[in-house]
């Protein structure tokens, strides 16, 4: 059957129990718009919150409460721990305050069991606190002193204070019950201050009520009637009528344990004076026993024995059984004080049934609770044992699917693997060769370079003296060992390129009687030690710019060499003053036979197959005719882009 059967059937049941109509209406009104809403977790939080709206329509037709039974089915099958942890905990307290301990204690116990699946720790204290109080109830100390105590660990953790009072107060109530009376009073203090920082009244006058009880059994009356005062002084703030009459009755004995008997009668009497505010009789009944047995002391028979007769008047009209064989117990011993037995025996006897009567409504409550927490146990197996079965069909659709899919992705997976080997194999067979090619490039530029300046120095010796001749030589070797030394590797630092491109420079303004000044400009960011650059791979467009361009001016030329580097590249300017590309050109075809730069033909090799290597379409050399205002030829720009590499 679905859960909205489930749900509706139940209610159905209730309304034949003689609900009314309207509240039968409104409930399946509630029904039917949070079944409007979709199978999530905000429709389980909406069945609990009804739930506890409807709580007292449930327990006053004794039935289960519709919609916290929905929102365990509900919870189950999302396996939203929280949600189950917060009903059950609505359960709990539920059955508790209709005095079933076992089902609350189980009920609680669940909420425990379910918030520790959340980690939510305020969550886990709140439900360890609600089986503590329950197995107080039960009169199982020690289990109920081990919920409190883990709450209370829990609770310090996260700085929970509610849950910290809560748990201290009980704790401080369990050492009381088991005559750790000492223990007890510190418990009850340290809640107290906290219930006074949190500004708690209701708290603040438990706490106080709590220590008088202490300091009383330690025979501290004086004491423990200055705790009582303070309590009924904040219950009487807050117009607790409840917490007044507890107050009444614990001083009525205090002064009772003094022999101040007139003192007690005054509160005796107060409390009786009050009982008619307090819906709970029982305190009506307990305040006439008080002062029958007050009486009793006094001896004054006669009177003690009409208020314990009305303490049993009120007990059978409400049935109060524990009351009743406290009242007639009373009232045997107050007979045979008297000497009429044959009434001292007929109360006995009806002590001693009542006592029964408990005995047996205890065992057989306790049976009911326990074949409920059978049946519950059962009807949420039966739910995970389906949930299970579910599970396992969607776990075996869904190992399908994937045994599908993975066998797509591995095909998949092999031919995109095997092209990519195939790729990344032909790319390093590419990559060799290009290596190669520029090792041969580069072998090149040696020679081509020698020889140029082997000529150079060759005129310079026939047109120059001896002395400068020495001067020319010495910085040609020295310049002859850097490129021997830099062409060796793919990559120089930038400062060494620029001190044999420098020297290189020297030696041609000497060549050519100082025609041209040159001027090296690098950007302040650059540490020229750790840019890496090609060797020998600005040197050729500068000797182009001297001797196709500088060398024809009939003034003294200038050559600027800028360089920067951004990201990974390094751009290099090389700007000249000379006579430009079209009157370098009609000089050369007036010679008669056109020069092939074997520097620059290999230099844009190289620059190609390094273009190809590091996969930059940002390498290239870009050549631009500069011209003055008047439109005529003013030099030439080359604008070399490299990618570079960093030693760090």
């Amino acid at each position: 059957m679905s859960a909205r059967f489930l749900l509706w059937f139940g209610l159905l049941l209730t309304a034949a129990t003689g609900a009314s109509a309207q509240d039968d209406a409104t409930v399946m009104r509630s029904i039917d718009s949070i079944h409007k809403m979709p199978a999530d977790t905000n429709r389980v939080r909406a069945l609990i919150s009804h739930g506890r709206e409807w709580s007292a329509y449930f327990e006053h037709k004794k039935t289960d409460n519709s919609f916290w039974q929905e929102a365990i089915s509900l919870s189950q099958q999302l396996r939203y721990y929280r949600g189950l942890a917060d009903v059950y905990n609505e359960l709990g307290t539920s059955k508790r305050n209709r005095s079933q301990y076992i089902l609350a204690a189980d009920y609680h116990e669940k909420a425990a069991k379910y918030a520790e699946e959340t980690r939510d720790d305020h969550l886990l204290a709140q439900s360890l606190n609600n089986a503590g109080v329950d197995y107080r109830r039960l009169d199982n100390l020690e289990k109920a002193f081990d919920y409190h105590f883990r709450a209370l660990q829990l609770a310090e953790k996260i700085n929970d204070l509610r849950n910290i009072c809560v748990a201290t107060n009980s704790i401080g109530n369990i050492e009381l019950t088991d005559g750790k009376n000492e223990d007890a009073i510190a418990q009850f203090n340290r809640s107290l201050r906290l219930e006074e920082a949190a500004h708690n009244p209701l708290g603040i006058a438990i706490n106080l009520g709590n220590l008088g009880y202490a300091y009383q059994a330690l025979h501290k009356t004086d004491l423990a009637i200055d705790y009582f005062k303070r309590s009924l002084a904040a219950n009487e703030e807050m117009k607790n009528n409840t917490g007044i009459v507890i107050c009444y009755n614990a001083l009525g004995a205090a002064y009772q344990d003094k022999k101040d008997y007139t003192t007690a009668m005054e509160y005796l009497q107060k409390a009786l004076a009050v009982n008619d505010q307090v819906d709970d009789k029982i305190h009506v009944a307990e305040s006439y026993l008080s002062i029958g047995k007050l009486l009793a002391k006094q001896g004054k028979h006669e009177e003690a024995l009409a208020n314990m007769q009305q303490s049993v008047n009120i007990s059978r009209q409400w049935g109060f059984k524990s009351m009743l064989v406290d009242a007639y117990q009373a009232l045997a011993d107050e007979y045979k004080a008297t000497r009429d037995f044959e009434r001292s025996l007929e109360a006995m006897n009806h002590s001693l049934t009542y006592k029964d009567s408990l005995i047996d409504d205890k065992s057989a409550t306790a049976l009911a609770q326990m074949h409920t927490i059978y049946a519950v146990d059962q009807k949420d197996n039966q739910i995970k044992s389906l949930e299970h079965d579910n599970q396992v069909s969607e776990l075996k659709r869904k190992r399908n699917v994937i045994v599908v899919f993975s066998l797509v992705i591995f095909t998949i997976a092999l031919i995109v693997g095997g092209f990519f080997y195939i790729r990344h194999r032909n790319l390093k067979v590419n990559r060799r060769t290009l290596q190669l090619e520029l090792r041969s490039l580069r072998a090149q530029m040696n020679p081509h370079f020698i020889f140029n300046s082997l000529s150079s120095i060759h005129r310079y010796i026939w047109s120059n003296n001896q002395e400068e001749a020495s001067d020319y030589l010495t910085k040609f070797s020295r310049l002859m060992r850097m490129i021997l030394d830099n062409t060796q590797h793919t990559f120089i630092p930038l400062n060494k390129e620029l001190e044999s491109l420098q020297l290189y420079l020297d030696l041609e303004s000497l060549r050519c009687s100082h025609a041209f000044e040159y001027h090296i400009n690098v950007a302040d960011d650059i540490n020229g030690e750790e840019v890496l650059i090609p060797p020998m791979i600005i040197q050729p467009y500068v000797e182009n710019a001297i001797w196709h361009g500088l060398v024809h001016r009939p003034e003294k030329g200038r050559l600027d060499i800028a360089i920067k580097v951004e990201g990974r590249l390094m751009t290099c300017t090389v700007t000249d003053n000379g006579i430009g590309r079209k009157l370098a050109m009609d000089i050369k075809e007036k010679k008669g036979k056109a020069h092939n730069s074997m520097g620059m033909k290999v230099t844009m090799g190289r620059i190609e197959l390094i273009r190809k290597m590091n996969n930059s379409k940002e390498t290239n050399v870009k050549i631009n005719d500069l011209e003055d205002a008047q439109g005529n030829a003013a030099g030439t720009e080359v604008v070399v882009v490299l990618p570079v590499e960093f030693i760090f």
